[in-house]
């Protein structure tokens, strides 16, 4: 476990992914399953991991590595608990666990509405290098493509 600020993190266990799918649920339009989300726990290309509070995971963060390349998949935070700097600890403790993973590259798509979490980015040193037109539905919108280079 590692402490940042006040906020927790920790590997993403089975019991964690109840919470998690209901933060998908909350959160995008097109949320992952219970099932998809459990496959990705303790996988040797897979790193997910929770803030906890209130003994329930409030937000979460998850990424695949591939070759020297995490790739985040989502980062979620409860609506009640944002603005208490959760998504940055989760991200900071994703940089580094990927770092020890042998990853020279944390990589992500945002949505271009998206301005808190580009603003986020940035400030943890991302750095925008191109685009996706059309990368997300419901609603359709484009991505801008981030790298933070380890």
């Amino acid at each position: 476990m590692t402490a940042l600020t006040e906020h927790s993190v920790t590997d993403m266990k089975q019991s964690h992914v109840g919470d998690v799918a209901e933060l998908e649920k909350i959160i995008f339009s097109s949320p992952w399953s219970e099932k998809s989300l459990a496959e990705c726990v303790g996988g040797d290309n897979t790193l997910f991991l929770v803030c906890e509070k209130e003994g329930r995971a409030v937000g979460y963060v998850g990424c695949y590595t591939v070759c020297d390349d995490a790739a985040i998949t989502n980062v979620a935070v409860h609506p009640d608990y944002r603005r208490q700097g959760i998504a940055e600890s989760l991200v900071k403790v994703l940089i580094s666990r990927a770092s020890e993973r042998g990853c020279s590259q944390v990589s992500l798509e945002v949505r271009v509405s998206n301005a808190s979490a580009i603003a986020l980015y940035e400030k943890l040193g991302f750095k925008t290098v191109g685009a996706r037109r059309g990368f997300y539905s419901k609603p359709r919108e484009d991505a801008l493509i981030m790298i933070y280079e380890i």
